[in-house]
């Protein structure tokens, strides 16, 4: 699943992100307003957290942009600034919930998952196909009753699968959504991962559709 951070303020960006990959989530990060518009409008997100002090381009003037052209994405708003008004403003253009900085990182992350949930549509908490189960919230899988350990990588292109159980999904699709714009798109990437979860979980557990991709086949 990916995510734009448009944050000015480097640090911050680059430890947003380092969390939010550790949660198995790819981010693109964006520095200015103008780039964070131009990532946000060319490339489709689950979530945008938007900063409202931007160079360029503030993040109000952003979204509201962003809702002019029909994007929907959902818009977590981050700002220096507090107050009613400045909550009312990031509202009024457009925004889905908004955090005041300094902020917690356990709320930042539960109000981004509540807006990822509202956003798209309703995912089951707990993943099953065949003899492979995966519990989303607890982030743990089991094959034929037994924990599997998995890396973040790997729990991320299993669960891919799973909520595309039945259809052959692509290496160019998984590359998209998966693996953010610093890593060099290498379709050898996808080869490692799904070799590893066939070792784990077995080799019939996910099928190669030759010059096409890969599929869970139905149960």
């Amino acid at each position: 699943m990916r995510l734009l951070v448009v944050e000015d303020e480097k640090r911050l960006a680059e430890s947003l992100r380092a969390g939010l990959a550790a949660e198995g989530y790819a981010v693109d990060l964006a520095h200015n307003g103008p780039d964070g518009l131009w990532l946000a409008s060319e490339h489709q997100y689950a979530a945008i957290v938007l900063d409202i002090l931007l160079p360029g381009l503030n993040g109000y003037r952003v979204c509201a942009r962003l809702r002019a052209q029909g994007n929907d994405t959902p818009i977590l708003m981050l700002t220096a600034k507090d107050g009613e008004l400045d909550e009312a403003d990031a509202l009024d253009t457009g925004a889905d919930d908004f955090l005041s900085k300094p902020f917690s990182y356990i709320i930042f992350l539960a109000r981004l998952r509540a807006l990822i949930r509202r956003g798209g549509s309703p995912r089951a908490s707990v993943l099953r196909h065949r003899d492979v189960e995966l519990d989303l919230g607890k982030r743990e899988c089991r094959c034929r009753g037994t924990l599997v350990p998995l890396s973040t990588k790997e729990f991320s292109v299993l669960s891919y699968l799973l909520q595309r159980s039945g259809e052959v999904v692509t290496k160019a699709d998984m590359l998209e959504n998966l693996w953010d714009f610093t890593t060099t798109p290498d379709p050898n990437l996808v080869e490692v991962y799904i070799s590893s979860l066939r070792r784990k979980l077995g080799r019939d557990t996910i099928r190669t559709v030759r010059g096409a991709g890969y599929v869970m086949p139905g149960a």
